[in-house]
């Protein structure tokens, strides 16, 4: 029964929870049901698994993902953001068609996807060439959701996820006894002034409707509260939704720390790096969706600042992502993604596998 088989592909997943492209007994298990299934597939990058049900008309080809990859956490890889889940709902969804391939009308494709923890498994199988490969028009993806109650599924259209960057700053001024500070050159200063200036990019140079976020997570320096420090490090995030605002950003930060450097008399270095793009969802793809499943099981979420690699394939072709809720208050199940208490119900599981199907019945692509 697919529904027993999901519900012990989640607690078997759960305890192989395995880092980015390093996903290998993850992929063995993926693989061995999908031969017991019955279903032809393909590898790449190693742990990458991608294979397609066709059907009789074959004019439209319609991908589904699921990430593979755990989180890497201070006492080891688990499984805290859902993605054995993602895995398991994905099996139980091809097992099902698999068992329905002579009422296929549309082609089916599948992706078990390494790395979306980073560094970005979608961006990878791109560049191989897997969407052209299999000709697909457009794709779908979800992530489990504890905001939201069992039942219910959030989304929006366009812009739903943000596009984030992370920085260092690393700033360089010059040691000294702290009982004589006019002979040094206070890094620390510098930086809890620079900190301060950096967050006017948000306050008065984005405009307030260009929803947009900057934040300095870490900052380190000092050797001793005695000595003035020499070196300070701040790492930070910045998200919006824009690229033009990302961009922006980027440029008022470059342009603060080259300030702050002349007007301190410092060395103050500068790196970013340009993590996943937003989520964009396709404001068709969206409609039918509503249309899909009913109006009444969707919650229109406003944009979240979290990202998602799934952007990186909505680039390339229509795409539509949306949050499968999961919070069930009476079971306990309430901590957010990333917590260590992190749980749901195997029920949710099968929720989104018929979800899948009555989408796909909606749009034709299967005679059922």
């Amino acid at each position: 029964m697919i529904k027993e088989r999901v519900y012990n592909h989640r607690k078997y997943l759960n305890t192989i929870a395995e880092v980015g492209l390093e996903e290998f007994k993850t992929a063995k298990y993926i693989r061995e049901n999908l031969d017991r299934i019955g279903v032809t597939y393909e590898t790449f990058i190693e742990t990458a698994t991608v294979g397609i049900l066709k059907g009789k008309e074959g004019k439209k080809t319609i991908a589904f993902r699921a990430d593979i990859d755990g989180l890497m956490t201070e006492n080891g890889v688990k499984h805290l953001c859902g993605h054995d889940a993602h895995i398991s709902i994905l099996l139980g969804f091809i097992e099902f068609l698999k068992e329905n391939e002579d009422k296929l009308i549309d082609n089916i494709v599948f992706i078990f996807q390494p790395a979306e923890e980073g560094p970005g498994g979608a961006k990878l199988l791109i560049e191989e060439g897997v969407l052209k490969k299999y000709n697909v028009d457009e794709i779908y993806g979800l992530h489990i959701y504890p905001d939201i109650e069992s039942g219910l599924v959030g989304a929006r259209g366009g812009y739903f996820l943000a596009q984030v960057g992370d920085f260092e700053i690393n700033i360089t001024g010059k040691s000294g006894h702290g009982a004589m500070p006019q002979n040094g050159n206070d890094a620390i200063i510098i930086a809890s002034n620079l900190v301060n200036s950096l967050q006017t990019i948000i306050s008065r140079n984005v405009a307030p409707v260009d929803t947009a976020v900057l934040s300095i997570g870490t900052i380190t320096g000092g050797s001793r509260r005695n000595i003035i420090a020499e070196k300070v490090n701040l790492g930070g995030t910045i998200r919006t939704f824009k690229p033009e605002v990302y961009d922006f950003m980027k440029k008022r930060v470059m342009e603060i720390a080259k300030g702050f450097e002349v007007a301190y008399n410092c060395k103050i270095e500068v790196s970013i790096k340009d993590d996943y793009p937003a989520v964009y969802n396709d404001f068709d793809l969206y409609n039918e969706f509503i249309d899909a499943i009913g109006k009444d099981k969707v919650i229109e979420l406003d944009p979240l600042m979290i990202s998602e690699d799934f952007s990186y394939y909505q680039k390339e072709v229509r795409g539509f992502f949306f949050m499968l809720g999961s919070r069930d208050t009476k079971k306990g199940h309430i901590n957010g993604l990333h917590n260590f208490n992190f749980n749901f119900d195997e029920e949710v599981l099968i929720d989104a596998i018929d979800l899948y199907i009555n989408l796909l019945k909606h749009k034709k692509s299967i005679d059922l």
